[in-house]
C-alpha cells in the first residue's frame, strides 16, 4: 500500500527522555511545576481511539496522564464505537488513528470538529500519504504524527496542545473579565443611543447603523416600551439598609434583562429605567407579563423600604414610531404622582384621569388632588420633562372648579406654599425665590383652565431650575470627592465603584448614574484609563518589568494587565516601551 509504514514499525516506542513535571491538586485545578515554574491549570480530558489493541493499551496504561495535566476519560477501537462516548465525555483532546474499521479517523475527526470545535485533535497514523494530511488540515486537526512515535514525542505534543488550550482559555477568560468590567454598569454610549432613539434624533437608517456599531440587536417584528423606578421612601435620610435593598433590586433586574435578548434596558435618568421589549405579536403579551412579574418579585420583599412604579406603553411594529410611544409611556408614567397606590400604570387605568367634565361645580372636583403630598411627591421625585404632563393631569381633575374665583385663589396658594416649603427644605431662603412666583396679578378674577396650567407650570419650572442648580452643585461635590479618592487609590487592586460610592456617602446605583452623566464615561472606563496612563508613564520612564508595572498600577494578574493594555492601547506593553521608552 502506497505510503504505508511497515507493520514492524507500527509499534509505539516508549522511551523516558522527557522533562520532569510535578503536580499538586487543590480541588479546583492543579498546580503544575516545570522548568518555567508553578502554574495553575485545570486537568484536560483526553479520549483515545486506536484499533490496534497493543498500541491503544500502551498509550492508555503507560503514559502518566495526570503527571502532564490530563485525565484519560475513555478509549475505543474505532470511530463508530468512540463517537457516542465522545459526545458523553466531551474531551478537550482527541487522539485517533486514521485507518480503522466501521468509521475511520478522518470521518470521526470531521464529526467531532463540527460538534465540538474547541476539541483539539491529534492524529497518530502509519500512513504518510499527502492526501490524508491534506484532509486533516482541512478538518482542522491540531497535530499529524507518523508512527512510530516515541513517548517523549507524544508527551511533547500533549504539552504543546495543553499550552495552546490553556492560552486560548486564558484569553477567553480575560476577554470575558474585560467585558464584564466594562459593562458592570451601563456604557454611556449605549445610554446615549437609546436617548437619541426614543427622542427622535435618529433616522431609521441611523438607528440600524448605530445599533450595529454598539452590538445591539435592535431588529424585531414588534416593540413595546416600559418605564420603571424603585426609590427609597425617605430620600432625605441616609438609610443604608434601604439603599442596599434598592441597589440589590436594581442589580437583580439588570441581570435578568441581560439574560434575555428580548429585553433592552437603559437608564433614562438617575431614578428611572426604561425597557424596550422586542418580540413577535404572539409573544409580546407573555414577555411583558414576565417583565412585570420579575419587577414585582424584586420589589415586593422590600416594599416597606421603597416606592416603585411601572408604566406600560403601547405596542408598535415600527422603529420610527418609538419616539411617539415613548412620549405616551412617559405621560402614563407621570400619573404615578396622582395614583401613588397604583404601582402598575397603563393607558387603560389612567383613562379616567384624562376624561374631564365640560361643565361642573365643586362637587365634581376630585378633592384628593389638593393633597399637598401629591405636589410634594412630584417635586421630590418628578423630572423637568414631566412638568407639562403633570400640570395637565393636575388641572384636568379640577376642571369643575376652574371658574370659581375663590377656589382658584386657594389652588394657587396651595401650590405656592407647597413649593416654598419644599425649597426651604433644600436650604433656600424665601427671599431667594419668592419673586419668581407671581400670584398677585391672577387673584381677584376668574381664570380658565389654561391660565391655571400656566401658573402651575411656572411654579414647577422655577422649583426644578433651583433644584437642578442644587443637584448639580451636589453632584459636582460628589464627583470632586470621588475623583480625589480615585486619584489616591486607583493603584489599589481592590478599588470598586461600591467602595468609592461609600467614601462619598451615596448609594452605588446613584453614584454610577451621576458619574457617567458628569464624566461622560463609566466608572470602570475612567479607572482603566487612569491605570493605563500611569502604566504608559512607567513603561516610558522606568526599567520595571511588565509584571512589576502591572502590580504598580493595580493589576494582580500581569497577563490580564497585558491583555487590557493591548485591548485599550492597541499594542502590547513591550511594543509600547520599544516605541516610546526614553533613552538616558
Amino acid at each position: 500500500m502506497a505510503g504505508a509504514v511497515s507493520p514492524a514499525c507500527s509499534e509505539l516506542w516508549l522511551c523516558e527522555c522527557i522533562e520532569p513535571v510535578f503536580i499538586q491538586s487543590n480541588g479546583a485545578g492543579n498546580y503544575i511545576q516545570d522548568s518555567c515554574g508553578w502554574r495553575t491549570e485545570s486537568m484536560l480530558k483526553v479520549f483515545l481511539v486506536e484499533d490496534e489493541t497493543i498500541i491503544r493499551e500502551g498509550l492508555r496504561d503507560i503514559i502518566p496522564w495526570q503527571q502532564y495535566g490530563y485525565t484519560l476519560v475513555g478509549d475505543a477501537g474505532d470511530g463508530e464505537e468512540a463517537l457516542p462516548m465522545i459526545r458523553q465525555t466531551r474531551p478537550d483532546v482527541l487522539i485517533t488513528d486514521i485507518k480503522m474499521p466501521f468509521m475511520d479517523g478522518l470521518a470521526l475527526s470531521n464529526l467531532v470538529s463540527r460538534e465540538f470545535p474547541n476539541t483539539k485533535i491529534i492524529i497518530v497514523s502509519g500512513y504518510d500519504d499527502f492526501e490524508y494530511a491534506r484532509q486533516a488540515i482541512r478538518i482542522g486537526v491540531e497535530q499529524y504524527l507518523l508512527k512510530p512515535i516515541t513517548k517523549a514525542m507524544l508527551i511533547k505534543t500533549l504539552n504543546e496542545v495543553s499550552e495552546k488550550i490553556n492560552s486560548e482559555r486564558e484569553q477567553e477568560n480575560y476577554l470575558e473579565q474585560f467585558h464584564s468590567e466594562m459593562q458592570e454598569y451601563e456604557q454611556f454610549s449605549r445610554r446615549r443611543f437609546f436617548e437619541e432613539l426614543v427622542t427622535g434624533q435618529l433616522s431609521v437608517g441611523e438607528i440600524y447603523e448605530k445599533a450595529e456599531q454598539l452590538g445591539i440587536a435592535i431588529q424585531a417584528q414588534n416593540y413595546k416600551l416600559l418605564m420603571y423606578s424603585i426609590l427609597v421612601r425617605n430620600t432625605r435620610t441616609n438609610d443604608d439598609e434601604a439603599n442596599e435593598a434598592q441597589q440589590e433590586a436594581h442589580e437583580g433586574l439588570t441581570h435578568f434583562f441581560q439574560m434575555y435578548p428580548e429585553y433592552l434596558v437603559f437608564r433614562w435618568n438617575v431614578q428611572t429605567y426604561a425597557v424596550l421589549i422586542k418580540a413577535g405579536p404572539a409573544q409580546m403579551e407573555e414577555l411583558t407579563a414576565r417583565c412585570l412579574d420579575t419587577i414585582r418579585m424584586h420589589v415586593l420583599p422590600i416594599e416597606n423600604q421603597v416606592e416603585w412604579h411601572v408604566a406600560i406603553g403601547e405596542e408598535t411594529s415600527r422603529l420610527s414610531a418609538l419616539p411617539a410611544c415613548f412620549d405616551e409611556v412617559s405621560r402614563i408614567y407621570s400619573y404615578r404622582h396622582l395614583l401613588g397606590d397604583c404601582h402598575v400604570l397603563t393607558k387603560e387605568n389612567t383613562c379616567a384621569l384624562m376624561e374631564t367634565e365640560e361643565e361642573g361645580s365643586l362637587k365634581n372636583v376630585d378633592m384628593t388632588r389638593l393633597d399637598q403630598s401629591i405636589l410634594r411627591g412630584f417635586l421630590e421625585n418628578g423630572s423637568p420633562e414631566e412638568i407639562d404632563n403633570f400640570a395637565d393631569e393636575y388641572i384636568g381633575g379640577l376642571h369643575g372648579a376652574a371658574t370659581s374665583r375663590l377656589f382658584c385663589q386657594y389652588l394657587m396658594l396651595n401650590v405656592r406654599f407647597t413649593a416654598i416649603a419644599y425649597l426651604e427644605s433644600l436650604g433656600y431662603d424665601q427671599k431667594d425665590f419668592i419673586d419668581d412666583f407671581p400670584a398677585a396679578q391672577l387673584t381677584g378674577r376668574s381664570l380658565d383652565a389654561e391660565e391655571l396650567r400656566d401658573y402651575v407650570r411656572a411654579i414647577l419650572t422655577c422649583v426644578f431650575e433651583l433644584k437642578e442648580k442644587e443637584s448639580k452643585s451636589q453632584s459636582k461635590t460628589v464627583i470632586r470627592k470621588a475623583l480625589e479618592y480615585i486619584d489616591h487609590n486607583f493603584t489599589n487592586e481592590t478599588i470598586s465603584l461600591k467602595e468609592v460610592a461609600g467614601q462619598v456617602n451615596v448609594s452605588a446605583n446613584y453614584f454610577s448614574a451621576v458619574f457617567s452623566q458628569e464624566m461622560r464615561q463609566t466608572f470602570v472606563e475612567y479607572l482603566t484609563q487612569k491605570r493605563m496612563e500611569y502604566a504608559k508613564e512607567l513603561l516610558r520612564d522606568s526599567g520595571l518589568r511588565s509584571a512589576e508595572v502591572a502590580a504598580k498600577v493595580g493589576y494582580k494578574d500581569p497577563h490580564y494587565f497585558s491583555f487590557v493594555f493591548r485591548k485599550t492601547q492597541g499594542c502590547t506593553p513591550r511594543d509600547y516601551r520599544a516605541r516610546h521608552a526614553k533613552t538616558h
